[in-house]
């Protein structure tokens, strides 16, 4: 399975998106990743088996296929361009599309794994492996993500969760004297999301991306001619959704990586349209907009500031205006209390929510959505 072309393409998919633009060294990829959250799972069932939990070879199988093959479905750039190749449908969906694909060509073997990959077999603790607020696939990513970029405060201790992990009533808990690992991973996760996945520079770059290959669309939709590899030429040419993402369009997607999206920059920053050509280069020589940063909305009378500089200067449409100043927001929320919550067993063999157990005042906190604002605008238009 491992060596179908399917699974062979998230070698050419980076894990951090355009992170290496600001982290010289995330450069591994969702391939790196998927070993490696393999791997742990391994590790996380040998301890629940040594405690008693009870789980059978074909169980067993299924864990490994389902972790494996969890984020088989991510596009070019992993989460940069999640609803710009195929609109308004998550990674995981497309997911169980090559799962499902999958089990076709293998005859079967992939029922369990898909059983628990959607949660839908009785044991829920399998799932929770795979994908809850402790599972196998973040406690993967934090510390990978932390030794690629450098960024320290990342490094979770992967190892002692693991052997904290035990199995009541079905549902996957952490043992009392886990409960400072816990914490440690939750404000790790904290420090990840702000310091590298929403650092304001790769959210920068991200937005640029996700410009390129809008204009690239309308470029193309107005009959004049974009040079492409096929496969992402299929997906700039037509809509698709869920609701149209049958099996060839399967194929067509699983011919798509980081190599076509780059390749296609390189060459568009040539084109003679003014707003791709300087998007392009921006992003291939990492000339950024400038970005700023703050905790309440931004005034609309500074955007359109911004937004009147660059029209005259450039000569510009509104529209094409709009490629260059424009707002955002991100939002961060390290621990969800209301969505399979992380729950510890106390010695007296009763379970309490980790932010309840904890004495960090600043756990309840982690529950909370924190969101912050941001404007993106070129550099010389101040």
């Amino acid at each position: 399975m491992i060596g179908h072309p399917y699974f062979q393409r998230l070698r050419r998919i980076s894990q951090m998106g355009l992170s290496y633009l600001v982290y010289p060294g995330a450069h591994h990829t969702r391939f790196h990743h998927a070993l490696g959250s393999m791997h742990l799972m391994q590790k996380a069932l040998q301890v629940l088996k040594y405690k008693g939990v009870e789980i059978n070879k074909k169980e067993e199988e299924g864990l490994y296929i389902a972790i494996l093959l969890h984020d088989i479905g991510h596009g070019p750039f992993s989460h940069a361009m999640e609803h710009s190749i195929v609109e308004s449908t998550d990674h995981e969906y497309i997911s169980l599309q090559f799962m499902q694909a999958l089990n076709e060509i293998f005859k079967g073997k992939l029922t369990l794994a898909i059983s628990i990959f959607k949660g839908q077999y009785e044991k829920r603790f399998l799932n929770q492996l795979v994908s809850s607020q402790l599972d196998m696939d973040r406690l993967d990513y934090l510390k990978r993500d932390s030794f690629y970029t450098g960024v320290a405060e990342g490094n979770i201790n992967s190892e002692r969760l693991i052997t904290m992990l035990n199995v009541v009533d079905g549902n996957l808990v952490v043992e009392e004297k886990g409960i400072y690992s816990v914490e440690k991973f939750l404000m790790a996760r904290r420090f990840m999301y702000w310091q590298v996945y929403l650092h304001k520079t790769g959210i920068v770059a991200e937005q640029l991306l996700i410009r390129i290959l809008k204009r690239a669309k309308e470029i193309m939709h107005e009959g004049k001619v974009i040079v492409c590899s096929d496969a992402l030429r299929f997906f700039m040419e037509n809509r698709v959704e869920k609701e149209n993402f049958d099996q060839k369009i399967l194929n067509t997607f699983s011919k798509l990586d980081d190599v076509d999206v780059l390749a296609a920059i390189k060459l568009w920053q040539e084109h003679d349209d003014f707003v791709l050509s300087n998007l392009c280069e921006m992003l291939l020589n990492r000339h950024f907009l400038k970005v700023k940063l703050k905790n309440s909305s931004i005034d609309r009378s500074l955007l359109e500031k911004h937004a009147k500089r660059v029209k005259e200067k450039y000569k510009l449409t509104d529209q094409e205006t709009s490629y260059f100043v424009f707002e955002g927001k991100i939002e961060n929320k390290a621990y969800d209390r209301h969505h399979q919550n992380i729950n510890i067993l106390r010695k007296n063999k009763k379970l309490i929510d980790v932010a309840r157990a904890s004495d960090q005042l600043n756990l309840k906190a982690l529950s909370k959505t924190v969101t912050k604002y941001y404007i993106c605008y070129p550099k010389d238009s101040v």
